[in-house]
C-alpha cells in the first residue's frame, strides 16, 4: 500500500444502511441511490432486491463514497471520476481502498509508487512524477563524496581543465 499504514482487518459481513453510509460519505441518499444504481458505488454486503429491500455497504465502499465525495469537491465531474474508477477496475483493481488517487481539479491521477503517476481520466496515460524528497537524498549522498569549497576561499588557479584554459589565456 502507499501512503498508508496497514489497515485493520474487517468484518466482510458487516454492513451499513444507506442513511449511516451517506452521513459517514457526507453525501446525500439521492446521490447514493444514483451511484448505486448507476454502478458507481455498489454495496457489497447486500445490493438491493426490489422494493423495499435494504442496501447493506461495507466500510469499503463508504471509504470509497467519501473519496468520490472528495474528488466532486475538488471540482472534478462525476464523469471523469466514473471515466478513472471504471479505468481501475478494468485493470483490475477491485479494492479502491488500496489506491491512493490524487486530483488536480481537471482529472484524476493514481499514485502507483513515488515515481509514478497515472492519469486516469485521459484513458491511463502515465504523468511523470519526482518525488523531490528522494532526488535531494540522491543529492546529498552524491556531495558528501565530493570536493566542496566556501564562499570566502579562493584559489588563484582551481584544478579543472576550463579554469586552467582561462587561466591560460589571460597569461598569455
Amino acid at each position: 500500500m502507499l501512503f498508508t499504514e496497514d489497515l485493520p482487518v474487517l468484518d466482510e459481513d458487516a454492513g451499513y444502511r444507506g442513511p449511516t453510509a451517506c452521513k459517514a460519505a457526507g453525501i446525500t441518499y439521492r446521490q447514493l441511490d444514483y451511484w448505486a444504481r448507476t454502478g458507481l458505488v455498489e454495496p457489497a454486503v447486500r445490493g438491493a432486491s426490489g422494493s423495499g429491500s435494504q442496501r447493506l455497504y461495507s466500510f469499503r465502499d463508504i471509504l470509497v463514497l467519501k473519496v468520490v465525495k472528495r474528488l466532486l469537491d475538488t471540482g472534478v465531474s462525476l464523469q471523469q471520476i466514473r471515466t478513472a474508477v471504471d479505468h481501475l477496475r478494468e485493470r483490475g483493481v477491485e479494492d479502491l481502498a488500496q489506491i491512493t488517487l490524487m486530483s488536480d481539479g481537471a482529472s484524476v491521477y493514481e499514485c502507483t509508487s513515488a515515481d509514478e503517476v497515472i492519469d486516469l481520466v485521459q484513458g491511463g496515460q502515465g504523468v511523470f512524477g519526482i518525488a523531490v524528497g528522494r532526488v535531494w537524498r540522491e543529492v546529498e549522498g552524491s556531495l558528501a563524496q565530493l570536493p566542496s569549497e566556501h564562499a570566502g576561499e579562493q584559489q588563484d588557479f582551481p584544478d579543472d581543465e576550463l579554469s586552467r584554459r582561462r587561466a591560460a589565456r589571460k597569461i598569455g
